[in-house]
């Protein structure tokens, strides 16, 4: 065993809470963003996980026209210290210029897998269980609505079916095809 054998899990460790983490801040942004039902269970339990962090920095940066802008701030800043205490895990030393640049493209990758998973989620939850009511449902619901409904506008059900969230899929992954790979091949070069 060498010097290596703990920084795997460690790194495991370090990505997966910070992963968990920032992603309930960015569906507690999306969901206010969204107007998503705040008495909803899950979204009373990503008010409560975010809240210990969200609350300072609410009182010194306000929101303004109905964006969370701690709740950003808090994304960049714990994405930031994510990529620095991986970067140090794996024995390089964290540069500024290649944290600015890959934190928002780590932000970006994550908000689109979410939307990504968030609609077939919903697309499979409409298929086995259509008329119950279940909180994970509302709470999908008031997040994808804002997307699917540009597509619902311009493609209509066909017999029945609605194919509105599929062409809401293809383009979000035209989106990470479009955005990832620039960002994905300069960041990189900033390393050496």
């Amino acid at each position: 065993m060498g010097p290596g054998y703990l920084s795997s899990p460690l790194a495991f460790l370090v990505d997966t809470l910070f992963s968990l983490y920032i992603m309930a801040v960015m569906l507690r942004f999306l969901l206010q963003w969204s107007r998503a039902d705040f008495y909803n269970p899950l979204s009373q339990f990503l008010v409560r996980v975010t809240q210990p962090l969200l609350q300072p920095l609410r009182r010194v940066i306000p929101g303004w026209g109905g964006i969370d802008f701690p709740a950003i701030v808090l994304m960049v800043v714990l994405q930031a210290l994510a990529l620095a205490l991986l970067m140090m895990i794996a024995g390089v030393t964290p540069r500024i210029d290649y944290l600015l640049l890959r934190t928002p493209a780590e932000l970006i990758s994550l908000l689109l897998n979410v939307y990504l998973i968030a609609i077939v989620v919903r697309a499979i939850l409409s298929w086995v269980n259509p008329s119950d009511y279940n909180p994970a449902t509302t709470v999908l619901l008031g997040l994808t609505e804002p997307v699917i409904r540009p597509f619902r506008a311009i493609i209509p059900p066909i017999g029945g079916v609605d194919l509105s969230p599929l062409a809401a899929i293809i383009a979000i992954q035209i989106l990470k095809m479009l955005i990832m790979p620039p960002l994905d091949r300069i960041a990189p070069a900033l390393m050496m």
